[in-house]
């Protein structure tokens, strides 16, 4: 029998051993990302405080309406310039960003480079 790989498990496997080594701190918050099929989200988070200083999705009211009829790609490059936007309220300009254990391709790319185009820095 062939055994199937829980991408999944793999995925978590991956971000245990990425957080091992990053940690947001009050200058250089975390920008994490998580992506489910339909939708994407990211946060900034202060680690050693433990808190979540600014938070963006596609299933926020204001953002799902905007990004309808648009491709997975957009909707994530979309939510990047979203959440830098929100992060310069906050005066926040650097953070340190957090892939999720996923692979640094198609979303998560398009994320981390809106999130650059809205002035962030990495």
């Amino acid at each position: 029998m062939i055994k199937k790989i829980n991408k999944n498990s793999e995925r978590v496997k991956r971000h245990i051993k990425i957080r091992h080594n990053l940690t947001g701190t009050s200058s250089h918050p975390r920008l994490c990302v998580y992506r489910s099929l339909q939708h994407i989200y990211a946060q900034i988070i202060d680690d050693i405080k433990g808190v979540t200083l600014v938070a963006c999705n596609t299933m926020q009211k204001e953002i799902a309406e905007k990004v309808k009829g648009m491709t997975n790609i957009e909707q994530a490059s979309y939510v990047g310039e979203q959440i830098a936007k929100l992060a310069k309220k906050k005066k926040i300009t650097s953070v340190v960003f957090d892939r999720g254990g996923y692979l640094y391709t198609g979303r998560v790319k398009a994320l981390a480079d809106g999130a650059r185009r809205g002035g962030l820095e990495f």
